[in-house]
């Protein structure tokens, strides 16, 4: 048996054609859907990027915990426990969030592990001189700036498509399945960092979207409320869906190597992403510091498992990143750990008593989010300052540097939570710079209103939602404060 994870960043559901996406070319996702299951009601888990990966290898929350950071050394971690099982895992990524501070106890739970250069503003190529960098739609300040300045150094050397990093880590993790395909017990994760910003491809895909277009380069909008005209919109969005297109072409090129190898016999496949992105859709970019809106939240989700042999289909059941690790540990057969909350994808296909009510997705500091799968509900913090809000760690980095020492000053030792393996953490107050308070608490009826246009009032669905909430957060034994943080009342036994 064997399996193969392809983890997109910042693939958008809402485009992609097996969920109703419309004037995207992106016939391999189509292809994938009548060969696998695809999820309907798929949601995030933790925010963002390496949040999103804690969840993958640990089975259960980042983030009510703690902010943006490493895998802890309390962590379950899914690709050690099958290592112990006889399984080799093996990962290949141009993501280079892994290799910062914040990230950089992850790749090494693999058996074996490649790192692809020049995503985003990777340091990777050093050139002292500036380069030249086009006039640009939007600011370009602070620390933006300087990825911005490296951005534009490590384009200079992907001049040819089989340059591009996505173009490498696929390269690189086909080669894997044609070196090992004949291999038993073995884990492929190829992770992509796109379609996330910069929307920078080959100028074959911006040719699937001809537009007429004058204006400046943009293929990178800021985090904020959209200020550009609308062709300027019109264009970037363009821009992501012809790197969106590019995905397509890599992910066929995986399918095509699973035909050649016959691996549908005996090899799992899963096909998902950490998060949407924003583009113009609520009058907002990107992703963080707004709601997390369905754009955002619900992800798309593939799933080809050759013990059920099911294909073409679909399932409704609630399912999240913290999914996965029991997923697959349960496929090589290993038992998902205690501390882990999430449930096999099997089951949930199956309909089986564990299927979920309701599930919690969020970003340490931000709304705590709850939804049923008809409902979405976004309890703000209650405060304007965002407090009381800690950090709970042993690891404390943030993404790219360390905690500072006036920040350690701060530290205290917390009692041990029920996964900690009863180790204490350090409890560390946390930076409350996001807007949450301001967007207010807010719930939207799917049924009535998929698109989210405009919360409603609604006493009952509320009350039933801040239940699920409570017993949610309860379950994966939330801090107290964080009760405190949302205007709730705490549960009398945690």
């Amino acid at each position: 048996m064997k399996a193969i994870i392809v983890m997109f960043d910042s693939l958008n559901r809402h485009m992609l054609p097996p969920y109703g996406g419309e004037g995207v070319h992106a016939p391999n996702f189509s292809r994938l859907a009548a060969k696998s299951v695809t999820f309907d009601n798929n949601w995030v888990g933790s925010m963002p990027c390496m949040p999103a990966r804690r969840d993958l290898l640990t089975g259960r929350y980042n983030f009510l915990h703690r902010s943006w950071g490493p895998l802890e050394p309390f962590d379950d971690s899914m690709p050690a426990i099958l290592g112990e099982h006889g399984v080799y895992s093996h990962l290949v990524s141009d993501h280079y969030h892994y290799w910062e501070p914040g990230g950089a106890t992850y790749h090494s739970q693999y058996s074996t592990w490649e790192f692809i250069r020049g995503q985003e503003g990777d340091p990777w190529k050093g050139e002292v001189a500036d380069p030249d960098i086009p006039d640009h739609v939007g600011d370009v300040q602070g620390y933006r700036a300087k990825l911005f300045r490296q951005d534009w150094i490590n384009r200079k050397y992907m001049a040819e498509e089989e340059l591009h990093p996505q173009a490498e880590t696929f390269a690189r993790g086909i080669e894997f399945i044609r070196m090992n395909g004949k291999e038993d017990r073995w884990l492929l994760q190829i992770e992509a960092f796109d379609p996330h910003e910069p929307f920078f491809s080959p100028q074959r895909y911006k040719e699937l979207y001809p537009h007429e277009y004058a204006g400046k380069h943009f293929d990178w909008p800021l985090y904020q409320r959209v200020q550009e005209t609308r062709d300027e919109v019109e264009h970037c969005r363009y821009e992501y869906a012809a790197l969106l297109s590019m995905c397509d072409a890599y992910l066929g090129r995986v399918l095509d190597v699973m035909d050649e190898c016959d691996l549908w016999k005996d090899t799992m496949l899963i096909v998902t992403t950490d998060h949407g992105f924003l583009l113009g859709e609520h009058d907002w970019w990107g992703k963080n510091i707004m709601p997390f809106y369905n754009e955002i939240a619900r992800t798309p989700l593939f799933m080809w498992d050759p013990r059920e042999g099911r294909q073409g289909e679909r399932c409704g059941g609630l399912t999240q990143m913290i999914d996965l690790a029991p997923t697959l540990l349960d496929f090589f057969g290993a038992d998902a750990t205690g501390d882990m909350q999430g449930i096999p994808l099997r089951e949930t296909l199956r309909g089986d008593d564990r299927a979920r009510e309701a599930v919690l997705f969020g970003m340490h500091g931000g709304h705590v989010n709850c939804t049923d799968g008809r409902y979405v509900y976004m309890r703000a913090p209650a405060r304007s300052d965002n407090t009381p809000l800690y950090n709970y760690t042993l690891m404390p980095t943030h993404m790219a540097s360390m905690f500072s020492a006036e920040e350690l000053r701060q530290l205290e030792l917390a009692e041990p939570f029920s996964f900690t393996k009863g180790v204490r953490t350090l409890k560390i107050p946390a930076a409350s710079r996001h807007t949450a308070h301001h967007f207010g608490t807010l719930l939207y009826d799917l049924h009535a209103d998929p698109q989210q246009r405009q919360p409603v009032r609604d006493p009952e669905a509320e009350a039933k939602m801040v239940g699920h909430l409570v017993r949610l957060m309860q379950e994966h034994d939330a801090p107290a404060e964080q009760y405190e943080r949302l205007g709730l009342e705490e549960p009398m036994q945690r």
